[in-house]
């Protein structure tokens, strides 16, 4: 009996210990995926200085950049656990913000490509869908960084723990954190920028930038975001609930997050509170979009 007692012994701490060497194993996999560089080819984009184009970036950054990174940009909190504490970068040139050292190639390289000056990947950076932005609108947009107004707010660099790191390593976060990776690895066609207007083509370039696919999936019906909070998110198709929607309801939605069965769309989950500083015509080219997808079953995550 001792001799199988000592052998049921053995069998644990060997079990033990190879958990401990794949524990270390992730963990190490994660800290190397945090401190790898990239070197990507940036393109030349002229940034303009005029008022109406900087008017035009800063409509486009209070619809997609505010949800993150704050009314005034300044940063701040974003993401907190026990493993791990992420903040969103104070995008002013005020002190400890990215407009103190970011030259035009550094804006041009974090927003398309996901990769920070020192040609580490940013993290839960919504680069894979702003490199859909076509030159003209992405000039605008740094136009408007570079010129918006000063916070003093210095925010802390992204800090992982070993748990951390072993969890990143495991992929339990997909590739929504390390977003040059996943950027790197997508093989997409060349995006195409239809002239804007109220049309089903420019609404779709308006779904491509805003990201809606990393949450309602590829063929928005229906999915879930890398998020360990999120919820299902509905088919966006004629397929799902907007099957009853107009188009006013749809603005609505987006305007005040009450939808037509007065639900409140938790911004938390529907970033409403952002997007719903895009103009009437641009939300009814993205109803147009939506009202012009084949009708699809819901998918269930």
């Amino acid at each position: 009996m001792k001799k199988f007692f000592k052998w049921v012994g053995i069998v644990i701490g060997s079990l033990l210990g190879l958990l401990v060497l794949v524990f270390l194993g992730l963990a190490m996999k994660g800290n190397s995926m945090l401190k790898k560089t990239y070197d990507v080819q940036v393109e030349t984009i002229p940034i303009p200085t005029d008022a109406e184009a900087i008017a035009r970036g800063e409509h486009w950054v209070k619809a997609e950049c505010i949800g993150c990174h704050g009314d005034n940009l300044s940063g701040g909190s974003f993401f907190e656990a026990p493993f791990a504490t992420i903040n969103a970068k104070n995008l002013t040139s005020g002190k400890g913000g990215a407009g103190t050292e970011f030259a035009d190639a550094d804006w041009i390289r974090a927003l398309r490509h996901g990769v920070s000056p020192e040609s580490h990947s940013l993290l839960i950076m919504p680069s894979h869908t702003f490199r859909f932005f076509s030159d003209a609108d992405l000039g605008d947009i740094i136009a408007y960084l570079k010129s918006a107004p000063p916070v003093d707010n210095e925010t802390s660099e992204p800090s992982f723990n070993i748990l951390g790191k072993a969890m990143l390593g495991a992929g339990l976060f997909g590739d929504a954190v390390v977003v040059a990776e996943k950027i790197i690895n997508d093989e997409v066609s060349d995006p195409s920028y239809p002239p804007a207007g109220v049309t089903p083509e420019y609404g779709q370039y308006l779904v491509n930038v805003s990201g809606c696919q990393d949450c309602h999936g590829v063929d928005l019906s229906g999915g879930k975001s890398a998020d360990p909070s999120a919820i299902n998110a509905p088919n966006l198709t004629s397929g799902g609930e907007l099957i009853a929607w107009k188009e006013d309801d749809f603005i609505k939605a987006i305007r005040t997050g009450l939808t037509p069965t007065n639900r409140q769309l938790d911004p938390a989950q529907m970033p409403w509170e952002h997007f719903k500083y895009f103009s009437d015509d641009e939300l009814k080219a993205i109803w147009a979009y939506l009202d012009s997808l084949p009708r699809l079953e819901t998918t269930i995550p």
